[in-house]
C-alpha cells in the first residue's frame, strides 16, 4: 500500500495489525489529535495527560465494544509508525472508524493515498465507504476534495459518505 505522495517521494506507506505492543503509540497518536483542542483549555500538562488517557480508553473501549471485528492497523511510512486507521467492513457498508496519523506525517499525502485506496475497494465490492467527521476537523476539507458528501448532520460530526 502506498500513498501517491509518499510514492513520489519514494517513502512507502504500508499498514500491519495493531497488537497490545502499539498501545502506548496509540494513545500518543490519539493525543496529538487532542492537542490544539486542549492548547485552548489552560490546563496544565498533567491535567492535560489525565483527560487524554482517560478519553483514549473510553474510546479505544467503545471501539472494541461496538466494531469487534473492526481491522486496526498502524500506518507506517519506511517502517516508522505515523498513524493508525481502523475500518468495519460488514455487508451493506464499509466504515473508516478513525483515521489519524501524528503531526509529522500530515499533509504530505499519506491519508489521501489511504482514502483513495478504501474507495477504490469500496468500488470494486460495491459499496458506500462512510466516516464520522467532527465539523471543525481540517480533514473534512479533505474528504470533501475526495468526493465524501454529508449525509447527516449529528451535532458535532458529519457522518460523510462516498459512492462509486
Amino acid at each position: 500500500m502506498m500513498s501517491d505522495a509518499a510514492a513520489s517521494s519514494g517513502a512507502e506507506v504500508t499498514l500491519r495489525n495493531a497488537t497490545e505492543a502499539d498501545a502506548e503509540f496509540l494513545y500518543h497518536v490519539y493525543a496529538s489529535t487532542r492537542a490544539a483542542e486542549l492548547a485552548m483549555t489552560g490546563w496544565s500538562d498533567e491535567q492535560k495527560e489525565q483527560f487524554c488517557r482517560m478519553q483514549f480508553r473510553a474510546q479505544t473501549t467503545d471501539y472494541l465494544a461496538n466494531y469487534p471485528n473492526a481491522q486496526r492497523s498502524i500506518i507506517e511510512r519506511s517502517g516508522t509508525p505515523v498513524g493508525r486507521l481502523i475500518v468495519d467492513r460488514v455487508e451493506r457498508e464499509i466504515s473508516i472508524i478513525d483515521i489519524a496519523l501524528l503531526p509529522e506525517g500530515r499533509g504530505q499525502g499519506i491519508g489521501t493515498g489511504l482514502l483513495r485506496e478504501l474507495t477504490e475497494e469500496a468500488r470494486a465490492a460495491g459499496k458506500p465507504l462512510s466516516i464520522y467527521v467532527e465539523k471543525f476537523n481540517p480533514a473534512l476539507r479533505l474528504y470533501l476534495r475526495l468526493g465524501f458528501r454529508a449525509m447527516e448532520d449529528k451535532g458535532v460530526y458529519l457522518r460523510m459518505e462516498w459512492q462509486a
